[in-house]
């Protein structure tokens, strides 16, 4: 007998264990979606879907698909993973089962889609309003707005879908366009619109990007009375500064700060501004940056063709070492700029708020670790659906965070991180007097933080 020169155990292995759950932390994503409501949201509005004498409920079908897409599944067999523990999940539907119900949701995407969202919206309201002082609405006003940030991103095909398309990056597939709530600076954030696009759809269409902003309102949990108005601030890239998006925002009374392309008579009006008008900019800890400074140009342009109270702020910055100028930079310094119609604030406030709209990005980057990194449906109409259960995925995700993990660094965690440090905790069911309990792994190093978390979530009532 050979002696083992490997520096792990060496040990047999049968599968014969039995009682065992090897994600019993998505007990929180479950304890979740009740108290938020949103599982009685699904079942109430997908309550058309059902066929009569039918086992499985088409809401709990959705809902166990975005509890899939939560613990890192990527398309929709990955439900197996639920299937393997009725006592922690309950009954989930076979694989041809939720195939068929994506299809019947596809055959009337428009209503289908109409139905998630009015249980969305619902369940945004119970979280945010059981959220207290920190949620997003919390205290919102012209100077400190609720922020929607919206972007797009490419999502490649790997295979001939219904609509994917050459993208502009040279590559194929699907170009959607996204809102997110920001949760500021100490939590996440979570998808309140996505539009499922072809791949050669423009960055910068306009029309496009009303409508994302339309189907975000929509889900905001705001007073009616309160919902158009400076309270709410659109923060968009240089994709939104178009002339019929602004002309819309400024319609709706919309507090906006939206990237601005400079033209050659632009950079040449920097010319006519004193030295002492130029104000440091602000790093990202609002700390003086070095090399950075700001002004604003707005009456040294004709903006006669725009709306009224667009107030254009530019940015000037020493590059970074090998970083290349363009022809708008001038005297060897990047030049950026955004427009806002927001009337107070100090300029180099106002343009680190605007800077801080790249935490969209990190919001792409999570939603690409919960499902969007692949569309697997072949129909464009059953890729819609995919994009309602990501959101719905992603939605699980912050609000748990939100509600579960307040006052801790997990508040900020990443998909990747919660679904390694909190959400594959194991576990075990015990059954006694007639009860069924799951007993943690003790040797879990974050097992305290995810009984606390349910402390937490159980101290919360139920939605009304």
């Amino acid at each position: 007998m050979s002696k083992s020169t490997s520096p792990y155990p060496h040990l047999s292995a049968s599968a014969t264990g039995t009682g065992l759950v090897s994600h019993a932390g998505a007990v929180l994503l479950l304890r979740t979606a009740e108290k938020t409501g949103l599982a009685t949201a699904l079942t109430t509005e997908l309550a058309p879907y059902r066929k009569p004498l039918t086992r499985h409920d088409p809401g709990k079908i959705v809902l166990d698909l975005a509890v899939s897409l939560a613990l890192g599944g990527d398309c929709l067999a990955d439900i197996a993973q639920l299937r393997a523990h009725p006592e922690l999940f309950g009954a989930v539907a076979s694989d041809p089962t939720v195939s068929r119900l994506i299809s019947r949701l596809a055959a009337d995407t428009d209503t289908a889609l109409a139905a998630i969202d009015r249980a969305r919206a619902t369940a945004r309201s119970h979280a945010w309003a059981a959220a207290g002082t920190s949620a997003p609405d919390h205290a919102i006003d012209e100077a400190h707005p609720l922020v929607l940030d919206i972007d797009a991103t490419l999502v490649t095909a790997h295979s001939e879908k219904e609509q994917a398309a050459p993208t502009f990056k040279r590559g194929f597939g699907f170009h959607p366009l996204c809102a997110f709530v920001d949760h500021g600076t100490g939590g996440t954030g979570e998808p309140v619109a996505m539009l499922l696009r072809p791949g050669n759809s423009g960055s910068n269409t306009a029309s496009d990007h009303i409508t994302v902003v339309q189907d975000a309102l929509a889900q905001l949990p705001l007073d009616p009375a309160y919902r158009v108005g400076k309270k709410v601030l659109v923060r968009i890239d240089g994709a939104g500064g178009t002339h019929h998006l602004i002309e819309y925002l400024t319609k709706r009374r919309l507090s906006y700060s939206i990237g601005f392309g400079l033209t050659d008579t632009m950079t040449a009006a920097l010319d006519l501004v004193p030295e002492q008008a130029w104000t440091s900019a602000y790093d990202s800890d609002g700390q003086v940056r070095d090399g950075a400074w700001v002004t604003e140009i707005t009456d040294l342009l004709d903006l006669s063709t725009w709306p009224k109270g667009m107030r254009v702020i530019v940015r000037k910055e020493r590059t970074h070492p090998g970083a290349q100028l363009r022809f708008t930079d001038r005297d060897g310094l990047r030049l950026t700029a955004f427009v806002t119609n927001t009337r107070r604030g100090q300029l180099p406030d106002l343009e680190l708020r605007h800077r801080r709209r790249a935490r969209c990005e990190d919001r792409i980057r999570a939603a690409k670790a919960t499902g969007l990194q692949n569309l697997p449906l072949h129909g464009f109409d059953q890729n819609r659906i995919w994009l309602a259960l990501v959101q719905l995925a992603c939605e699980l995700l912050a609000w748990m965070q939100m509600l579960a993990l307040t006052e801790v660094p997990a508040r900020r965690w990443e998909p990747k991180r919660l679904r390694l440090r909190l959400l594959s905790i194991a576990g075990r069911i015990a059954r006694h007097a007639r009860r069924v309990r799951l007993r943690l792994a003790a040797t879990a190093p974050d097992v305290d933080l995810l009984v606390a978390s349910l402390n937490r979530l159980a101290a919360l009532p139920a939605p009304a």
